[in-house]
């Protein structure tokens, strides 16, 4: 799974262009995530991490600095790993895009 374009998806991956990834009528949908918090509670490295998940370190550290939403299957691959539910890595919120 991990491949060049993993590491340069994640390069090119900001908050603005989440945004315009994510088009809701009139809702920016944000994603936070404690990661790192879990992560080095379990003492893993993020390589070591990335190395269970089966992607790049970048990858690790792009989830952890809200640059990259990990897909769903990466998300569950998280929780199990890190032995915490969806609910305690990601926190959700929703602001209305006042933008016209």
């Amino acid at each position: 799974m991990s491949n060049t374009f993993d590491t340069l998806f994640v390069l090119f991956y900001d908050q603005d262009v989440k945004d315009l990834l994510h088009p809701r009528t009139g809702v920016i949908v944000k994603l936070e995530n404690k990661i790192k918090i879990y992560r080095e509670e379990k003492s893993l490295s993020q390589g070591k991490l990335a190395d269970l998940c089966n992607v790049t370190r970048q990858t690790i550290n792009a989830i952890e600095n809200n640059k990259y939403d990990p897909s769903l299957e990466l998300a569950f691959t998280l929780s199990y790993i890190l032995d915490a539910s969806i609910e305690e890595l990601f926190i959700f919120s929703y602001e209305r895009n006042e933008k016209k």
